[in-house]
């Protein structure tokens, strides 16, 4: 009977860990999307945010999510979820 570890190691925690990032990505980026509407409006006692402000802010939050993105799925790539799945002991099944 093969002793089974009670611990993952440590790359393929790391592994792990960044593939459910990419997974939670979206998520995140449609809430950083939603932040201008939380911004002060004209009439509400504070200075309004431009137009052009927040047209910067969403191209800004839409590069950086792509290159967060681009980033992790290189981190990731079929050679890393190979290196994931293979035993690191011959004897292990």
């Amino acid at each position: 009977m093969a002793r089974q570890r009670l611990f993952l190691e440590t790359r393929s925690y790391r592994m792990r860990r960044m593939m459910d990032l990419l997974r939670v990505l979206p998520v995140v980026g449609l809430a950083l999307w939603l932040v201008p509407l939380l911004w002060a409006r004209p009439g509400e006692g504070a200075d309004p945010m431009t137009t052009g402000t927040a047209l910067r802010y969403l191209f800004l939050v839409w590069g950086g999510l792509i290159l967060v993105a681009f980033l992790l799925w290189r981190r990731t790539g079929d050679r890393a979820v190979e290196e994931m799945d293979r035993p690191d002991e011959p004897g292990e099944p």
